[in-house]
Order: structure tokens, then C-alpha cells, then sequence
């Protein structure tokens, strides 16, 4: 088992006093359960129950009191119930509406428990069978390993060196060569696992994401909300691969016959397992981010491996020595993508990107970040800044003088000159430090 950034984050929820029941979110095979049992060594005690199994199920169902439930559980279990400080996961809760309104009584009468609910097809019940207790619980979202977590499995010592306030400039080379390695293979935690247990060996990997892939696919009957939707999720499932990355129009996706209607509405239900993401553009440069909903969205997938997989370009990544030339550049921009979504564990971090209002303008930029009141526009290019017309365009607009471009050369702070004259800061930075883009940002402010 590999160490995650989100053990840290769990430590921050149980060290808090006004603690509350908190429900792991994420795509399935993220590592949710994984980390909770890591996570469960800081614990006297750590009851496991998986909700799929009917006679755990059973001791939420049946009609008694709260107290009683408890009473049941610690039997149930073999422990005490004042046996030291208690960690209870209850995995799969999907599979009992009741169990998911006891969370509250956990909050309210058992505050000295320390509770955690995951389960693998928990996005697809949000807003359809049944609903969290409001104000009585919190959330975190669950991720594939970042560029971090994924240094750190494989070389411990270059990732701790990717923590320190300055990165060594001499270490370049390494950080970008480890970059690629987890930009072709991705982050999903199985693939991760196998890479590192099998010296290096992309080819090995076959299996895992095939996997994969099918295990995503065999549960579109759990996600539809009726008979008359499964084949349209899994046509979305089955082609939603291969698409990622690029800019989508629902009406016949996947060159099918489908209309808007039906497919719009299978991407939903497909967004809310965290399968995907519908990044929708801006036409603004000043907050809020008002997502353009009639534009069309790009597609962003759980895991850029799983793209490469899929689209079979795996070996030319390999070898390939610019990741922006791989697949027209999309690649380049959805790993940038994973690793901004992967930077916190809030549920509300999404991902949007910038184009210009009106309607013949081609003028776009990859990702925007809402920082310290302004909106930082985030350009995925190599070349030099007179070529990057679409960020120039963006900051004669934004009411600030600070833009960030990601691409493969070395950290560097440039002042520039957009086509109107308007001085700004580019801040250049490596692929491997998107994950702390507000920490170099901070740095300029």
C-alpha cells in the first residue's frame, strides 16, 4: 500500500472538534477503501463494514433505537465500545438508504466515533433514491495518485525534493523524465501498483486498464436511472476514452444516431459517478467563473492513462520527447487538468477554461484559476510568449498583470508585453509543479 495525500487530509478531519461523519467521493478503483484502512493504523480501534454483505447491511436496516444500533455494531464487531479511540468505515452505503440517514445520529449522539462512508457506486444514488443529511455530514473527494504520489511510489527521494520552497533547478531532467513516465501510465492506483511491482514495464499494464475499462462499463445498469437509459450510457461509456480531452457536441456523440436530449442527459449521469468531468468555458476575466452552458464542453476523464490506453499511444509516448506533441497536444492539457483537480480534496473544485464571447473569435486558453479575487488564465504551450496570442489577448482584457503558461522547459518568471502594450508576469512553469501552481503564485503577489 502506498502512502496518499489524502491520509494527511484525514488526519486534519479528525483532529477537528466540530467534527462530522465524513463521505469519501470519488470514481470507483480511485483507492477510497485503501486509504481508509491505511488511515485506520492511527486508531485504537477499527471496525470495517461493507454494506454489500447482507448481514452487515442488516444491522443498519432493522427498526431500533440508535443506541441499540451501536450496541450491535461493537457486538458484531468484538469490540468495546469504550475500547480507546474508534474509527468506523462504512463501505458500499449506497446499498442502504438507512444507514445513510443514521449518519446524522453519529454526529448528534456519538461524537466521540470517528465515522467514514465510501462506496464504489455512491455518485450514481446522489439526487436519485436518496440524500445526505444536510449540515450533519462533509465531504472529500478521492483522486487518482497525483504526479506527487506517484514520484513518491517509485523514488522517494526525488519527491521529497519536489517538496522543498525552492525546487533544485539541477534535478530538471529527472522530474520531467518521472513526468512523462506518470503522464503515459497515469495515476490510477491498480496501474500504479503494477508499474512499480513490475520494474517499470509499461507493457505489463495491458491487463490492469483493460480491466478497468470493462469493470466501468459492466456497472452501467447500476448507474441508469431506468431500463430506457442503459443504452445510452453505454454508448457514452464506451466512447468517452477515446474522446478525452477534445470538445464535445452531444448530438450524435460517438458517431451515433443519438439526439441532444438523450446524450445530455447520459453525460450527466455518467459525470456524477466522477467518471468524467464537463469542463465548460468562460467568456469572462473577472469572477465569478459563469460557465458558458450553450458552448460547447470539453471532455475531461478520471485518468489521462486510461486515454492513452484506449487511443493505443502508449509506446510513441514512450518515446515521444515532448509530451506537447503527443495526440495534437490533447494529452499535455488533460494531464495539466487531472493534476489541478487532484491539487485539493474539495468536492467543489472543477475545472473550467477561457474563450472569447463572441462567436467567430478563436481565442482560447486551456485552464482559468479563480485566485485571490481575479481569475489567472493557465495556457498548456511551448513557444515563445508572441506565439501564446491567446493569453495575450486574455490579460489586455483582465483587470490584473499575472499569467501562468505550463510546458516543458525549466521554471522561469518572465515580464511581457501584450499586443496592446500591457505589461504582465508570466510565471513558466514545469509540467511536474502545476501541483503547486498557488504556491508559486504566491511568491509574485
Amino acid at each position: 500500500m502506498f502512502s496518499r495525500d489524502i491520509i494527511e487530509e484525514l488526519n486534519k478531519w479528525a483532529e477537528r472538534k466540530n467534527r462530522k461523519p465524513l463521505v469519501l467521493r470519488g470514481a470507483r478503483q480511485v483507492g477510497k477503501t485503501t486509504a481508509v484502512k491505511i488511515f485506520s493504523k492511527e486508531f485504537d480501534q477499527y471496525i470495517y463494514l461493507n454494506l454489500e454483505k447482507n448481514e452487515e447491511r442488516e444491522i443498519f436496516d432493522r427498526e431500533y433505537s440508535f443506541n441499540d444500533l451501536l450496541t450491535t455494531l461493537f457486538i458484531y464487531s468484538e469490540k468495546k465500545r469504550k475500547g480507546g479511540k474508534t474509527l468506523i468505515f462504512i463501505d458500499e452505503i449506497q446499498n442502504s438508504s438507512k444507514a445513510i440517514t443514521l449518519l446524522r445520529y453519529f454526529y448528534e449522539e456519538a461524537e466521540d466515533l470517528y465515522v467514514i462512508a465510501a462506496g464504489s457506486l455512491l455518485e450514481s444514488i446522489l439526487d436519485r433514491k436518496v440524500s445526505f443529511p444536510v449540515g450533519r455530514v462533509e465531504f472529500m473527494a478521492v483522486r487518482p495518485f497525483s504526479f506527487c504520489e506517484f514520484l513518491n511510489a517509485n523514488n522517494s527521494q526525488l519527491a521529497e525534493a519536489l517538496k522543498q520552497p525552492t525546487v533544485p533547478d539541477f534535478l530538471h531532467d529527472q522530474f520531467d523524465a518521472w513526468f512523462k513516465k506518470y503522464t503515459t501510465i497515469g495515476g490510477m492506483p491498480e496501474v500504479v501498483k503494477e508499474y512499480v511491482e513490475n520494474d517499470k514495464d509499461v507493457t505489463a499494464l495491458d491487463i490492469v486498464y483493460n480491466s478497468l475499462i470493462t469493470s466501468y462499463t459492466d456497472d452501467i445498469e447500476k448507474y441508469a436511472g431506468s431500463q430506457a437509459q442503459i443504452p445510452y450510457i453505454r454508448h457514452v461509456i464506451t466512447n468517452i476514452f477515446r474522446e478525452g480531452g477534445k470538445k464535445i457536441t452531444f448530438e450524435k456523440f460517438g458517431n451515433s444516431g443519438y439526439r441532444s436530449r438523450e446524450m445530455r442527459e447520459a453525460f450527466r449521469v455518467v459525470e456524477r459517478t466522477m467518471l468524467i468531468h464537463l469542463v465548460h468555458p468562460c467568456t469572462s476575466t473577472n469572477l465569478p467563473m459563469s460557465p458558458v452552458i450553450k458552448k460547447k464542453p470539453r471532455l475531461h476523464i478520471l485518468d489521462t492513462g486510461l486515454i492513452n490506453y484506449s487511443l493505443q499511444i502508449m509506446g510513441s509516448l514512450v518515446f515521444d520527447k515532448n509530451i506537447n506533441e503527443a495526440h495534437r497536444g490533447i494529452i499535455a492539457e488533460h494531464i495539466v487538468g487531472q493534476e489541478l483537480l487532484a491539487s485539493t480534496s474539495s468536492i467543489m473544485n472543477k475545472l473550467y477554461f477561457w474563450t472569447r464571447e463572441k462567436a467567430e473569435s478563436s481565442a482560447e486558453i486551456d485552464y482559468i484559476l479563480p485566485y485571490k479575487g481575479n481569475i489567472i488564465p493557465i495556457e498548456v504551450k511551448a513557444g515563445a510568449i508572441g506565439k501564446l496570442r491567446s493569453l495575450l489577448r486574455f490579460m489586455d482584457e483582465a483587470p490584473h498583470s499575472l499569467a501562468v503558461r505550463v510546458y516543458q522547459g525549466e521554471y522561469l518568471v518572465q515580464q511581457a508585453k501584450t499586443l496592446k502594450g500591457k505589461e504582465f508576469t508570466l510565471l513558466n512553469l514545469p509540467f511536474y509543479m502545476v501541483h503547486r501552481i498557488e504556491r508559486e503564485l504566491n511568491k509574485l503577489m
